[in-house]
């Protein structure tokens, strides 16, 4: 698959010397939504400034859409619409006129009629003669989409796109989003909510502490590090796990009423089976049993721990 977006070993450390990035490798596929998970503090931010001519690398090289995005600044900066954190708009201005001034910037002819289609889509049309001091947080958001839309970039990054906003805006959001990626622009966002990049991302990057700790598509990341769980509703309630149960690793819920068993769903044998036999064997009923699979924001925090455990061991 083509990529638009190509960084190789780039790394960036302050003059204080802190390591905001670790010799980052990464591919962005054209016309793809691809979400970096991490934590704050993480270097998702950096990255982004980095790929977008705001902040130097110390090393490393980055290709936007074939463009050296350090020596063909310029040029690789027009293929990027990026939507920062922070509401950053003149707030005396109204809606339409920061869009058109956006699109000014990178040196665009004027075009009214993509700009006020920029408006239609993020419906903002009946918004346009407003003020920005006038829109509520989500609004003001929506026009940092438009501004970052205004000069028809084919890359968006989106850094924490629905931050602070309701849960029927943001859903208004991702779907606004996917109707982009359709129209073929590659979208890269941040975001806290895991829920995000479950709903909308092809592929998922996670990354902590400067190092992209991996990089797969969603389902096929969800697949190899997905655990899946079993709980046991049981007939009479436990205060300890008995003896002979060992082998499973299993943990008592809701007071002792319920008997959890997390498996490997992929490996060749989950141990169910023998399991019950042995639950059968030591006169443990159960009236009922449900399984579920782990969610993003399980496996996320599952490598995030096993890459801070393997650094503590090897510092050790």
């Amino acid at each position: 698959m083509q990529s638009i977006l190509s960084l190789s070993q780039v790394s960036k450390t302050y003059a204080s010397g802190h390591k905001a990035l670790d010799h980052v490798d990464l591919d962005i596929h054209r016309g793809e939504i691809f979400a970096l998970l991490g934590p704050n503090g993480a270097g998702k931010t950096t990255l982004i400034s980095i790929i977008c001519g705001i902040v130097t690398p110390s090393s490393g090289t980055i290709l936007v859409d074939g463009h050296d995005a350090i020596h063909q600044a310029r040029e690789a900066r027009s293929k990027i619409g990026l939507v920062p954190q922070e509401i950053a708009v003149d707030m005396f201005s109204s809606v339409a006129s920061q869009v058109r001034f956006s699109r000014g910037l990178f040196g665009k002819a004027p075009n009214q009629a993509h700009c006020d289609q920029v408006l239609k889509d993020l419906s903002l049309w009946d918004k346009r003669d407003a003020k920005i001091m006038e829109l509520s947080g989500g609004m003001k958001r929506r026009v940092m989409i438009a501004k970052a839309l205004a000069h028809e970039p084919d890359i968006l990054f989106l850094d924490e796109p629905t931050a602070g906003v309701d849960v029927s805006l943001r859903r208004d959001m991702w779907k606004m989003i996917g109707a982009l990626r359709e129209r073929g622009v590659t979208i890269i966002l941040t975001t806290h909510y895991i829920e995000e990049a479950e709903e909308m991302a092809d592929r998922v990057g996670v990354i902590n502490k400067g190092q992209l700790l991996l990089v797969d598509d969603k389902a096929a990341l969800m697949t190899k590090l997905g655990k899946r769980e079993m709980d046991l509703s049981l007939v009479d309630p436990l205060a300890a796990i008995p003896a002979g149960l060992e082998e499973w690793h299993l943990s008592l819920e809701d007071e002792g009423h319920r008997l959890r068993y997390t498996f490997d769903a992929q490996a060749e044998r989950t141990g169910i089976p023998s399991l019950l036999r042995k639950l059968a064997e030591l006169g443990i009923g159960f009236k009922d049993l449900d399984t579920s699979k782990s969610s993003l924001e399980d496996i996320f925090v599952d490598l995030v721990e096993q890459k801070q455990a393997s650094n503590e061991g090897a510092v050790a």
